[in-house]
């Protein structure tokens, strides 16, 4: 799929709290396709001491309106820039990045953490488009940090875990009830440790699992070489082969402590 470098603009900005916000960004003209599970690099403007280009997933995707969503999470300098960003500024990006979700099964498990419930609205959509309607879990460590709720609820039944019980049932989201049911494929995106429990059961169970990783990405078009990640074919640059991975094929990602 062909990359473009295109200025958006931003149309609407929503923050949820101190640690996320969503950004709309409108194209100046017709979006090309865009596959769940994708990426875009976006360039941080006004700040000398961010150079390298942010990789942020694509939340959403609205193509009568020709608009990309981005659930941003503040963790540093470039992300706290954007975060300052207001509706009718212009960012650069680079996009649609990376391998997406193959968007496959019938019964459907979405198991989303933190910032890495981003791509799975786009996901949980794409699905719907194809007559699945996934159990979609969610989980955090509290409630606010887990941004996006309602939004989900037209495509798929909707479950949440919070290690504190604020909402949803209380624990991990390997732990909550809809977890050990019976699927034929699980999507996962969120922090590593996650998203390893929830590959070990699909493999231990024989469940076709595909993750997305969120490595540290600087180039987004395998260039750089620094989000490499060891799989059972060797070394794969997740900017470009990933960032979506069947499981099968990180044995030795999903087993290295």
């Amino acid at each position: 799929m062909r990359k473009q470098i295109t200025d958006f603009t931003i149309v609407e900005k929503q923050v949820f709290n101190e640690t996320y916000f969503t950004l709309k960004l409108q194209h100046p003209g017709i979006l090309p396709e865009i596959k769940a599970g994708q990426f875009v690099e976006v360039e941080v403007p006004g700040n000398k001491q961010v150079v390298l280009r942010r990789p942020i997933s694509i939340h959403d995707v609205d193509t009568d309106n020709n608009t990309i969503t981005l659930l941003i999470q503040v963790v540093g300098k470039g992300t706290k820039t954007l975060s300052n960003m207001k509706e009718g500024d212009t960012i650069n990006m680079v996009y649609p990045l990376g391998h997406g979700f193959s968007l496959e099964g019938e019964k459907v498990l979405l198991v989303g953490g933190g910032a890495g419930i981003a791509p799975l609205l786009h996901l949980s959509k794409c699905l719907n488009l194809k007559g699945i309607h996934p159990v979609i879990l969610l989980g955090g460590r509290t409630k606010s940090l887990i941004p996006i709720q309602k939004e989900f609820e037209p495509y798929g039944q909707v479950c949440f875990a919070t290690e504190d019980g604020s909402l949803g049932e209380k624990g991990l989201v390997t732990q909550h009830s809809m977890f050990s049911r019976d699927y034929d494929h699980i999507y996962t995106c969120g922090p590593t440790p996650m998203m390893k429990a929830v590959a070990r059961h699909a493999l231990d169970k024989g469940i076709e699992c595909e993750v997305s990783l969120e490595n540290m990405m600087a180039c987004g078009i395998g260039a750089c070489l620094c989000c490499v990640v060891d799989s059972d074919q060797g070394h794969k640059c997740v900017c470009k082969e990933g960032p979506v991975f069947n499981a099968k094929q990180l044995t030795n990602w999903i087993n290295n402590k």
